[in-house]
């Protein structure tokens, strides 16, 4: 099974919407998936992943569906000093301190992070479930494939929420790769679950923050989310 997560265009946060770049990014991804063999795609329920979703449903004939869960993980929590913050805006000398950030599940009962306990289970039990319909159960730490089917499934939401997804799936602790990875607006990430032994199913990452379509098109990388210079390549095509 595939599954391939989609971060928004560039976001117009004002009336979550996407700016012109964001739409332009979305017409070039559009471009790029057009050939996919998809199966079913899924959306968050805000606007600037539904309308980046619209030029790729429109090029490969479909519909999707729109799950609560998916929408942004944005939830402010308490910085310690008294300000309400986004957990991966954190300064590293404010949460690499706790060993528990970097372990698996346990980033969770971090006492700056206990508030996002109940909302991480949600996002993992319904991820969980999602998967379920596909013929793939959680087993502890990985996944028995009933009937491992090679079904391509899209879901276009978020940064976050993508990397609350990758932390349950890749059982990796979600707070380091909020604050250890980007991705880009329409990065494309891909991950496929091999199935070497019998049922046994484990899903692993094969390309994270793909922006080859901007590449290809002229558009540069947006930094929107982001607190350093992405580096800008052009085309040898």
């Amino acid at each position: 099974m595939r599954l391939i997560l989609i971060r928004h265009g560039d976001p117009d946060y004002s009336d979550d919407s996407l700016t012109e770049k964001g739409k332009r990014e979305a017409r070039l991804l559009a471009e790029r998936a057009k050939n996919w063999r998809v199966d079913d795609v899924y959306t968050s329920p805000l606007g600037r992943a539904k309308a980046t979703a619209a030029p790729c449903l429109a090029a490969w004939g479909k519909s999707a569906a729109e799950l609560e869960w998916l929408r942004e993980f944005f939830y402010l929590i308490d910085d310690g000093a008294g300000n309400m913050r986004i957990p991966w805006d954190f300064f590293p000398s404010e949460w690499t301190e706790e060993d528990r950030n970097f372990v698996q599940n346990e980033w969770v009962n971090a006492p700056k992070m206990l508030s996002l306990g109940g909302k991480y289970e949600w996002v993992c039990s319904s991820l969980d479930e999602l998967l379920a319909k596909y013929g793939y159960v959680r087993n502890g730490r990985y996944y028995r494939a009933a009937a491992p089917n090679g079904k391509t499934v899209v879901l276009f939401c978020h940064f976050g929420i993508s990397m609350v997804m990758l932390s349950h799936l890749l059982n990796l602790p979600a707070q380091a790769l909020l604050h250890g990875f980007y991705l880009a607006p329409t990065s494309v990430t891909v991950l496929n679950s091999e199935e070497r032994r019998g049922t046994e199913a484990y899903f692993r990452a094969e390309r994270v923050g793909d922006c080859h379509h901007l590449l290809a098109g002229g558009e540069p990388i947006s930094e929107s989310g982001y607190f350093a210079d992405i580096m800008q390549e052009t085309s040898q095509e």
